[in-house]
């Protein structure tokens, strides 16, 4: 039967929104926070979002509330032995997410996949922690899965095939388009993304332009929807200064160096849209005020 019984392990921005893909998608779905608090945002997370899907006429209203039935919570990584695929959507630390797999590990069964939405960590050093290296993976989802079409499907040089043809099936059932990569820094998306996120802070750090006047040449002039400080507001300051300093820790390329300005807006405390104010300022629902 293949993969029926899907896991997600962090009920976030990411995993509320995989898992609300593979419910849509017609899984069983079981997902894992650290506190009941987290749990309940996380359900009303894809609530909000099906109204929104329901109101676009993209879904019926039965169809999202049997959505909203396949999808359970639970505090306990003991209650995973029955998933056939566990997808991890923690923080983007990688001790914390070789924490995760461990427990796994002990937990389920040696059928059982694991695969990582990691967007820059290594993916062998996560399934060396394990038993199970043939079948660990990478499935890098994009932010909002429930637009983005997108999985990085990520091949370990421990990754066997049969692993990689299940997580392609799986990836073209939730109606995504699976692409895959071997387990190189940054994968395909961001390897090409990091660099010209940092060139597009580098030029307002030297004052080549304002941040609006930046955006607003990429989006015109390269027909991107969105402007690069833009871009990095809705992802998070902070997580691209993140991903830029594991990327230059793995090539030493100083493209790949996260630029001074990104470092002092996170100290700051200036993230972007989570926090009100990043290239921009923003209200609480996250508009961009004018």
């Amino acid at each position: 039967m293949g993969i029926q019984k899907v896991g997600i392990v962090g009920f976030g921005a990411m995993g509320s929104g995989i898992a609300q893909v593979c419910a849509v998608a017609g899984f069983d779905v079981l997902v894992r926070d650290v506190e009941q608090r987290f749990v309940d945002r996380g359900n009303e997370r894809i609530a909000a979002s099906l109204a929104r899907v329901v109101k676009s006429g993209k879904l019926t209203e039965a169809e999202a509330t049997a959505a909203r039935g396949r999808v359970k919570g639970t505090l306990a990584l003991a209650d995973f032995g029955d998933r056939d695929l566990i997808i991890e959507a923690v923080v983007e630390v990688l001790d914390a997410k070789k924490e995760v797999f461990g427990e796994l590990d002990r937990v389920c069964g040696p059928a059982t996949i694991f695969a990582s939405n990691t967007s820059s960590l290594t993916i062998v050093e996560m399934a060396a922690t394990t038993k199970r290296p043939d079948r660990f993976a990478g499935l890098h989802f994009f932010n909002p899965p429930v637009m983005m079409p997108l999985v990085e499907i990520v091949k370990a040089i421990t990754t066997s095939d049969a692993t990689i043809e299940a997580l392609r099936d799986f990836v073209q059932r939730l109606g995504h388009t699976g692409v895959v990569c071997t387990d190189s820094t940054g994968f395909i998306v961001n390897r090409l993304l990091v660099p010209y996120l940092n060139s597009a802070v580098r030029m307002l750090e030297l004052g080549v332009a304002s941040a609006e006047e930046i955006d607003q040449a990429v989006k015109l002039g390269l027909r991107h929807p969105m402007g690069p400080l833009e871009l990095i507001d809705y992802t998070g300051v902070d997580i691209n200064y993140h991903v830029a300093n594991v990327f230059f820790e793995e090539f030493k390329d100083p493209t790949m160096a996260p630029p001074p300005l990104l470092r002092r807006m996170m100290l700051a405390g200036h993230l972007g849209v989570k926090t009100g104010k990043g290239f921009y300022e923003y209200d609480e629902k996250g508009k961009r005020k004018t």
